[in-house]
């Protein structure tokens, strides 16, 4: 990422803690800011992980260089993913159908994001009181996601930044590629350019135990990074690469935290 790049998310984070500062943090709320980096419209989604009721509706639009801001409850916690190529269902459905990271056509989700798709994974108030959160590309890739913790009360030596700004998708061998259209780009039609719209995991691929952290392979001892891990790795150093890639991957910020979330950080 450039330094202008960074500059600029640097400030949308600032001005983002500006406007919060005054009411997320003296009512104890974390405040979820998702912003569009990205050159085509996506739809953020997010799911609730302990029964808790869906944040942010559970999923909307965001047009490039859109921005939304949503709380979520003291202890919360889930998942945050983008949806691209979404076409709207013909009236008088509701539902949504998507390229990537479709949750059974429905608008706002109730179940995860179809693999392959990157995740923000968020645990408020864990152990020792503290946030958890990490960038996962464990089921795949679609676009680049990045995670930064704003807020007065926030250590930036210690809440370091999640993501992946790489583009996997240009780095994706053959036998992962998943190819595609961006309907919602050519107005819904089928019609269009050919492209990488995702990148999938190796387990998702081929579906062996060496791959999947299953059977034999089923603990940290026993799995450990495959060259396609190690690709996505590559790719993006601060986000997990396949299932116990716990050491540099998750990342812990104390109580008062805000986040801001940006998908296609490196403008994709």
């Amino acid at each position: 990422m450039g330094a202008t790049r960074i500059a600029s998310l640097v400030l949308l984070a600032g001005t983002i803690w500006l406007q919060s500062k005054f009411g997320a943090e003296a009512a104890g709320t974390t405040v979820f800011t998702l912003h569009n980096n990205c050159t085509q419209t996506i739809w953020p989604a997010t799911l609730s992980g302990n029964s808790a009721a869906a944040v942010g509706g559970g999923g909307f639009e965001l047009s490039p260089d859109a921005t939304v801001s949503f709380p979520a409850p003291a202890g919360w916690s889930g998942r945050l993913w983008a949806r691209t190529g979404c076409v709207a269902s013909p009236s008088p459905s509701s539902g949504l159908s998507c390229a990537t990271g479709d949750c059974s056509g429905a608008a706002g989700c109730s179940l995860g994001g179809a693999p392959p798709v990157t995740l923000a994974e968020f645990t408020l108030g864990g152990a020792d009181g503290k946030d958890f959160y990490d960038v996962s590309l464990v089921d795949g890739y679609n676009v680049g996601v990045g995670v930064a913790a704003t807020g007065a009360r926030v250590n930036y030596a210690t809440c370091g930044y999640a993501g992946c700004v790489g583009d996997v998708n240009a780095l994706c061998p053959p036998e992962l590629q998943v190819s595609g259209t961006n309907k919602a780009a050519a107005g819904g039609e089928a019609e269009g350019e050919t492209t990488t719209v995702a990148c999938r995991s190796a387990c998702e691929a081929f579906g062996t135990p060496e791959y999947c952290c299953t059977g034999a392979h089923g603990g940290p001892s026993t799995c450990g990074p495959t060259k396609y891990s190690r690709l996505f790795k590559a790719a993006c150093p601060a986000a997990y690469s396949y299932a116990y890639d716990d050491p540099t991957s998750t990342f812990t910020c104390g109580t008062g935290a805000q986040y801001l979330v940006t998908f296609c950080p490196g403008h994709q």
